[in-house]
């Protein structure tokens, strides 16, 4: 799955293990929507096992084998 309509150069990522293709301008903002989540309330993301708080997600450049982990804030019972 891509971002982009136009041919860029492209970075493979790891997104909770599965395998996507990203422009090689992708941020950790561009992540959300591949995974089809609308809102980053209740949302935490650990790139290459460190947690990066969300006021740098949009800063924070992706790169070529970059391991992304999107953790989902639940609540229970």
């Amino acid at each position: 799955m891509s971002l982009f309509n136009k041919r860029r150069d492209v970075i493979e990522v790891s997104i909770n293990q599965k395998k996507y293709a990203l422009p090689d301008t992708g941020t950790l903002v561009d992540v959300l929507p591949l995974l089809q989540i609308r809102q980053a309330d209740g949302i935490a993301i650990a790139l290459n096992e460190e947690v990066i708080p969300r006021a740098e997600w949009a800063a924070h450049a992706l790169r070529q084998a970059d391991r992304i982990f999107v953790i989902r804030a639940t609540q229970g019972g």
